[in-house]
């Protein structure tokens, strides 16, 4: 039996963004709902994280994943196991209040799991595992210590895998922990890493600078092999140009409507030329744009950014390089949140 599993999609995001819905729905549209369909996929496990804020939800996004999302896979027929992730339940220190729950009650097709279960994929036991907190912490650590399943599937927060392409977690519970599992899958980070047991499945889209480039999708698994496979999503919404004087006449700008991006200018010979430059990305109806010119940090002369760096990895390595005494990696993950809480703002 082939599954799919997706996680974090993270509807209502950027204060319900109309820029990002419409990106969002070309994967669902082009890329999700055919490999279902093609796979002949009948049930699809949702790994948290399934609605962005977790304090509201505006109505227009709960519209907006219910039309495109939830609809959609009740009248295909597919069941849907929803398992609470930190951005879904309402209170730090428990799940027993979450958006999924609250909000999906009309749809027979979804179950919620807001604590650890045990459940049946086909003839595969698969133990699910919500968000840990402080409340359910205890009764977690032993069922995972007394499942006799193969496969785990959750949201996780583990040490040693990465947060994003910049940040390695080095706080979280050990992955010791889930060692005498075959394969254990996890929300919660949204790029790819494993370490050959356990498998970051990474988020399907780009959200943040810090995603730009990076293979994001959902993933198919076979509950008798356990096997998986990654099914990317060719859809971009952020792209770096590079500028050496770039001629505009010919420079194909079609790729660029409706996404963000940011010119980093590597020469710039004339002045007119390069306005022209712009001005045709304009044209072209790209939906933001950021010029990057100087990449001198002023006030350390020995720290240089690099032109292939986005904000928050100049951040992160700046903090690497500085020499402070505090725990560098608590810092780095503080800036990290900060940075994608004022990436919401905007």
């Amino acid at each position: 039996m082939k599954v799919a599993i997706i996680t974090d999609q993270h509807f209502g995001a950027r204060k319900n963004s109309k820029l990002f819905h419409d990106y969002f729905l070309k994967f669902y549209n082009d890329v999700f709902f055919p490999t279902l369909e093609q796979y002949g996929i009948t049930t699809v496990v949702d790994m948290g994280d399934t609605f962005d804020s977790r304090k509201g939800i505006d109505f227009s996004a709960l519209s907006w994943a219910k039309t495109n999302y939830y609809d959609r896979l009740q009248d295909l027929g597919i069941k849907v196991h929803t398992i609470v992730g930190n951005h879904t339940t309402y209170y730090k220190n428990t799940n027993d209040i979450n958006s999924v729950d609250l909000l999906l009650r009309e749809y027979d097709n979804v179950e919620v799991y807001s604590e650890a279960t045990e459940v049946k994929l086909g003839k595969l036991k698969t133990l699910f595992i919500p968000w840990i907190n402080a409340e359910n912490q205890d009764k977690t650590f032993k069922l995972i210590e007394s499942s006799v399943c193969k496969v785990a599937m959750g949201h996780l927060e583990l040490q040693g895998f990465r947060v994003n392409k910049q940040i390695v977690m080095e706080h979280g519970h050990d992955c010791e922990l889930y060692s005498k599992y075959s394969k254990v899958f996890s929300g919660h980070y949204h790029t790819r890493s494993d370490n050959g047991r356990v498998y970051y499945l990474g988020n399907p889209y780009e959200m943040f600078w810090s995603d730009v480039g990076d293979r994001r999708g959902f993933t198919i698994f076979d509950t008798e092999t356990l096997e998986h496979t990654h099914v990317d999503n060719p859809h971009r919404m952020f792209y770096n140009i590079y500028y050496e004087d770039t001629a505009h006449q010919t420079f194909d700008t079609r790729e660029y409507a409706n996404k963000i991006v940011r010119i980093i200018v590597r020469k710039k010979s004339n002045i007119n030329n390069f306005e022209k430059f712009v001005d045709k990305l304009y044209a072209s109806n790209i939906a933001e744009l950021k010029i990057v010119e100087n990449f001198q940090i002023q006030e350390n002369e020995e720290f240089e950014a690099f032109e292939s760096e986005d904000t928050l990895s100049i951040l992160n390595r700046y903090v690497e390089e500085a020499e402070i005494n505090l725990d560098k990696s608590v810092v780095q993950k503080l800036i990290s949140e900060v940075y994608q809480e004022a990436c919401e703002m905007v």
